[in-house]
């Protein structure tokens, strides 16, 4: 949802960037596919590119039902945090 136009590579680098951790572009895009089955997300191709091989991109669009969803569990995390911050940043 940070993302302008959110496909493979950029979505890979926000991942990264924002969590340190390293993603597997396969990774990504079975849990692209488990999402859009599941009615959280919209995958839609792009024009072919000659720099990817005549590869078109694959772009991801969230829903509204993805956006509740995540709202939900949003709430949820929230709610299993309360009270907690105090001391885990005094370790």
């Amino acid at each position: 949802m940070r993302l302008h136009e959110a496909y493979g590579a950029s979505l890979i680098r926000e991942i990264e960037g924002t969590t340190g951790r390293r993603v597997q572009a396969g990774s990504l895009y079975i849990t692209l596919e488990r999402l859009e089955r599941k009615g959280f997300l919209t995958l839609r191709s792009g024009e072919s590119e000659p720099g990817r091989g005549g590869r078109p991109k694959r772009f991801a669009d969230v829903t509204e039902e993805g956006v509740r969803a995540l709202s939900v569990h949003r709430r949820a995390l929230l709610r299993i945090w309360d009270g907690l911050e105090a001391r885990l940043e005094n370790t």
